[in-house]
């Protein structure tokens, strides 16, 4: 089951122009346990398995990056309500971090070469990024970013098919893509505070695309290649996966719809007012535990 810890519980700020009623922002213990999800955890098939492993392996720096862009600016924010909000946000974060590190020794015992993927890319993005790029472009990324993760969270609510995956699996992306949902304003408000420039969105938003694509892209083709999976064979998988169950596909819903929503001059995250879903996908995440629990004879 998900651990709540009341002490963190703090209330995120509303912005006066949203009427959506926000959650708590309420930082839990993930699960932290792998060893045994099997290789191909995602129904069995190789290619949904590394599109999944591939963003994996984008979360944990990404995450701290996205707490260190907001946190520079804490001391600046004058709002109680908005200073607790990103506290929250900051300890929901550094969890998620930690759980999907926690699942990287499992892809290393798989036999996966991972450490100089993510060596290149946590220079790249991050250690790079924090040389040339200035706070307040660092937070206007941190801002498309946390828009992209809210739309994969809403996805993972109505996603049937992630029922198929292996219940620690499914235990950990519900509960992580709950909490994206309950702090998917955070980054947002500290930047309209801060600088609410629509040509600083932008940029922002073109920086964290180039990036998050290219490197799930990446990280997701070096995983098929490793698999010994063709580029051929996995369009063929693909194109079997849409034939039997048709769906939109994720980087189309992710990149595509995201970007045409956050070009919107009066685009805010409370706009698509799906906070109810949190509570959905943290159900899901103690029912995937229960699961794991009676599996693993611990019931």
């Amino acid at each position: 089951m998900i651990t709540t810890h009341p002490s963190s519980t703090t209330p995120a700020a509303a912005p006066a122009a949203s009427s959506a009623a926000r959650p708590p922002i309420a930082p839990r213990s993930g699960p932290r346990e792998f060893a045994d999800v099997p290789k191909h955890w995602f129904a069995g098939l190789a290619v949904p398995t590394q599109i999944s492993n591939g963003v994996n392996l984008l979360f944990p720096a990404g995450e701290r990056f996205f707490v260190r862009s907001v946190y520079h600016y804490l001391e600046r924010i004058e709002d109680p309500a908005l200073r607790a909000a990103i506290k929250g946000f900051g300890g929901q974060e550094g969890r998620h971090a930690r759980s999907h590190e926690d699942f990287f020794a499992t892809m290393r015992a798989q036999g996966y070469e991972i450490d100089r993927f993510l060596k290149v890319y946590e220079w790249l993005s991050y250690t790079l990024l924090e040389r040339v790029a200035p706070p307040a472009l660092r937070l206007a990324a941190t801002a498309a970013a946390e828009h992209y993760t809210a739309i994969m969270a809403a996805g993972a609510a109505a996603d049937m098919p992630l029922e198929h995956a292996h219940p620690a699996m499914r235990q950990l992306l519900y509960w992580h893509a709950a909490e994206e949902l309950e702090h998917k304003s955070v980054a947002f408000d500290v930047l309209q505070q801060v600088n609410s420039s629509y040509a600083l969105r932008i940029a922002g938003l073109a920086m964290s695309t180039a990036m998050l694509a290219s490197m799930w892209l990446t990280a997701t083709a070096y995983l098929l290649w490793q698999d010994g999976v063709s580029p051929r064979a996995a369009r063929r998988e693909l194109r079997s996966i849409r034939e039997a169950r048709p769906t939109e596909p994720i980087f189309r819903r992710v990149f595509l719809r995201g970007i045409r929503a956050y070009l919107r001059r009066d685009f805010h995250p409370d706009h698509d007012d799906n906070y109810h879903l949190a509570g959905q996908l943290l159900a899901k995440a103690d029912a995937a535990g229960a699961e794991l629990a009676t599996a693993r004879g611990l019931a």
